[in-house]
């Protein structure tokens, strides 16, 4: 079973190449966000998949490193992905779609509350191609009030 890689998958070409990575992370109320920097190297997996491998320094917590893919599943008609991170013991797996505008892919998962032992919660990853050169990614939680809350945003500049 071959299968050729379509408009979607060209798409995701946009991320190849490498990254440096600076961003912040919301640690609860009333502290301070935490800053954390990085680096990450994407290279494609037969023109299907993309695979995105990452590092990077977590203040009060050393480093981290995490594999992002990322595909288009045809007969689902979706973005569906992965990400996996030295740091936690959790598969995160991703359904989402890209904007009319072609720039924002919205990707959502279900995974770990954080703080709060044995209960899952619904979370939302929205990378946004700023330029060619820029995207970021915002992260946030959907909230008992029905809201979505950011608690991380990420700007990745193309080195290479």
């Amino acid at each position: 079973m071959m299968s050729i890689p379509g408009e979607q998958h060209k798409w995701l070409e946009k991320f190849l190449g490498e990254w440096t990575i600076e961003g912040v992370c919301d640690t609860g109320p009333g502290q301070p966000e935490m800053k954390h920097s990085g680096e990450e190297r994407v290279r494609s997996l037969g023109g299907m998949w993309i695979v995105a491998e990452g590092r990077m320094e977590m203040p009060g917590a050393g480093e981290g490193t995490m594999i992002t893919t990322l595909g288009f599943d045809k007969q689902r008609g979706r973005f569906v992905g992965t990400w996996v991170g030295s740091m936690m013991d959790h598969m995160w797996v991703y359904e989402g779609e890209l904007d009319a505008s072609g720039r924002i892919l919205t990707l959502s998962t279900e995974g770990p509350e954080f703080g709060v032992e044995g209960k899952m919660a619904k979370y939302r990853d929205v990378y946004e191609f700023k330029s060619d050169d820029h995207r970021t990614l915002t992260s946030a939680k959907l909230g008992e009030d029905g809201e979505w809350r950011p608690f991380m945003r990420a700007d990745y500049r193309r080195t290479k």
